[in-house]
């Protein structure tokens, strides 16, 4: 495959008019965080190419830092993602105001990770995946990227975990009514 110059290579780096990088919040990474940021990546290319998962797969272990990736989540998103793109389209075709095709490549990617997380990684709070998800946006995507993901997963997180949303929103509101 060739190298694609717009492709999401790397998070975004911040500096400032000095010239001197700004410290971030945590300078180390999860392992989870390097999975979803190598696992958008390959779907990037699978969106842009429709290079077959193996390929894809290889080329992001042939990485400089896979080794810091959580590959079993890694794997389980590529994977997961490029087998059921069509579930996850449908999924998230209710929330989003165009053709998930008509998306960016990155909000895409991050949309299909979001919803992936959603539907199948209930070990993750449906809030921390959403975040996750918004990180990713944050860090490839547009300049207001982040805010659509977060809009449009907040919706399909009612679809895919209903009972957990509805029990955040009720605790939500019972605190709200007792700060009164």
């Amino acid at each position: 495959m060739s190298t694609n110059e717009n492709a999401p290579a790397s998070p975004k780096s911040k500096t400032p008019s000095n010239g001197k990088p700004v410290a971030k919040r945590s300078q180390a990474k999860s392992a989870r965080r390097r999975s979803r940021e190598a696992a958008l990546q390959g779907l990037y290319q699978w969106l842009i190419t429709g290079d077959d998962v193996a390929t894809i797969d290889g080329h992001m272990r042939d990485q400089d830092d896979f080794s810091k990736v959580d590959q079993a989540h890694f794997d389980a998103l590529l994977n997961g993602c490029i087998l059921e793109a069509a579930d996850l389209d449908a999924v998230l075709a209710r929330h989003v105001d165009r053709k998930t095709t008509d998306l960016s490549p990155i909000e895409h990617g991050v949309l299909m990770i979001g919803a992936y997380e959603l539907k199948h990684c209930i070990d993750i709070p449906y809030r921390v995946a959403i975040n996750e998800a918004v990180e990713l946006a944050k860090a490839f995507g547009g300049t207001d990227g982040h805010k659509y993901v977060n809009g449009v997963l907040d919706r399909a997180a009612s679809d895919l975990r209903p009972t957990e949303v509805a029990a955040r929103n009720s605790a939500k509101t019972s605190g709200d009514s007792k700060a009164k």
